[in-house]
């Protein structure tokens, strides 16, 4: 992806294709000849990236001046970006792409990530990085600290908290002790699943908040019920940064909406919450958040959503972003050096391992699993290209287990021919199928997103589930053996 990434700006810098006075006036002058020196460099032209990426130099070239001179130029990505060692990379040579051509800052164009799931948005600008206070406020910034500081009475860290993968670490070593998991399964969802599932039973306390008994829930020392959409008032924030209503159209199943419970543990732990409806919170978050300050309920309702910014300069919000400048004043071009994953094919592990989604599960199918869109996918199986199978002597419907440098599991043989030799894939919607069993826990440099999309493996014939498909089973008949027993005392 980089090293494409950087070819589509190479045809665009040795071609002049530039928006010259968009760059001239909107962005940083050294750093943009800096990054002009770079990307001009033999190395990085289509011919000698085709090598790495296997794209025809002449599809980049004609890529590059369509997007150039398209007049708009809008770019639209996904996790199939982000999923990799060299993700943040990635996007930041998007961003240089855009800003070299002028596509930012006017509609019809930007650089546009298409979110994972509804509220992906809305959480990030809450504050959901472990470096982050809401609407993005580092916490190192002592003035922006002392506001939250003073209104929630209590004193902050100045240093960033633990993102995920390093909380599953600290648990294993012992100096993490507890963990609050609101509406993710993370027993299935994230990489390496048996590092995971050592890292929850080393946990004092982990309390799962959910609608569902997911995998996660099954390790739990307390479960909480959770609420949904239909059950709750609040917003939601799309990739648009549109901030859109929810309303509550019928009571909670289980007495309570999502907030409240947080609030009763929050009170129970001794600090006071006092909420009395989502409302409140959004008057707090207006004001201890700029990009929010003009932000209501009152105003949502009557315009229907709001885009932030949204304050006294754009009290109807904004809808389009960087017209006139950005946020750190002149844009920046970054360097963006390609640099391969540490994850190889090898004569041991000889194909590449690529997980994805189909279109009737949602994610780890703890909700679409229990709906007839079963009929359409009841299973994960392993796609792979035929002179792959034949090479192994595999046929549709054979049992292959795979094996990586992080474990072993056992699919459904599918022969496939929109899978390139060489390269084999797998949903991960079915828990049993321990798709994240093989996975690694290589990560972004940045952000440690996880790289789903490239696992060294080996796949061969067998006749019997995976062991740790065996003890996946055992475990799962034995939580919901407690389960039904606790509901027969119930009743």
């Amino acid at each position: 992806n980089v090293a494409l990434i950087n070819a589509l700006g190479h045809v665009v810098v040795t071609e002049g294709l530039e928006d010259k006075a968009f760059v001239a006036s909107r962005c940083d002058t050294e750093a943009y000849q800096s990054w002009r020196t770079f990307i001009a460099d033999p190395r990085h032209s289509p011919e000698a990236s085709e090598a790495i990426t296997s794209v025809p130099a002449e599809a980049v070239r004609q890529a590059a001046r369509t997007y150039a001179t398209a007049g708009n130029g809008a770019i639209y990505y996904g996790l199939g970006v982000t999923e990799h060692s060299q993700g943040s990379t990635m996007v930041m040579g998007i961003a240089n792409l855009a800003l070299a051509t002028g596509n930012i800052g006017r509609e019809g164009v930007g650089v546009n990530p298409l979110r994972g799931q509804n509220n992906v948005q809305g959480s990030c600008d809450m504050g959901s990085f472990p470096h982050e206070l809401p609407g993005y406020q580092h916490v190192a910034d002592p003035i922006a600290r002392g506001h939250f500081e003073s209104v929630w009475g209590v004193k902050l860290d100045d240093e960033p908290g633990l993102r995920i993968p390093n909380m599953f670490d600290a648990a294993i070593e012992g100096t993490f002790k507890a963990l609050y998991v609101q509406g993710e399964d993370i027993a299935q969802s994230d990489p390496n699943t048996q590092h995971v599932e050592a890292a929850l039973r080393s946990l004092d306390c982990l309390i799962v908040q959910d609608i569902f008994l997911n995998e996660t829930a099954k390790f739990a020392h307390v479960l909480l019920p959770g609420s949904s959409f239909l059950e709750k008032n609040g917003t939601f924030t799309n990739a648009e940064r549109r901030i859109n209503r929810v309303r509550k159209v019928m009571p909670p199943l289980a007495g309570k909406q999502d907030w409240e419970i947080t609030q009763d543990l929050a009170n129970a732990l001794g600090y006071p919450m006092r909420y009395t409806h989502p409302s409140e919170i959004m008057d707090e978050i207006a004001q201890l958040t700029p990009s929010f300050s003009g932000v209501s309920y009152e105003k949502l309702e009557a315009y229907g959503s709001l885009q932030w910014p949204c304050n006294a300069e754009y009290p109807e919000g904004m809808p389009t972003m960087h017209e006139i400048n950005f946020p750190i004043g002149l844009g920046r071009f970054a360097i963006t050096e390609y640099v391969p994953t540490e994850e190889r094919a090898t004569r041991r592990f000889p194909l590449l391992l690529t997980t994805g989604r189909i279109l009737s599960q949602y994610n780890v199918g703890a909700q679409t699993r229990r709906t007839d869109n079963q009929h359409w996918h009841d299973e994960d199986i392993l796609e792979l290209h035929p002179s792959d199978a034949e090479l192994r002597g595999v046929r549709d419907g054979d049992w292959l287990g795979i094996t990586s440098r992080s474990g072993h599991t056992v699919l459904r043989a599918q022969l496939s021919e929109r899978m390139q030799p060489g390269v084999v894939y797998t949903t991960f919607h079915h828990p049993g199928s321990g798709a994240n069993v093989i996975t690694t826990d290589n990560s972004d440099w940045a952000t440690n997103c996880p790289e789903y999309k490239v696992t060294a493996v080996q796949v061969e014939k067998v006749s019997q589930p995976s062991a740790w498909q065996q003890r996946f089973s055992s475990f799962d008949e034995a939580q919901r053996g407690h389960l039904a027993k606790a509901q027969q005392e119930a009743s």
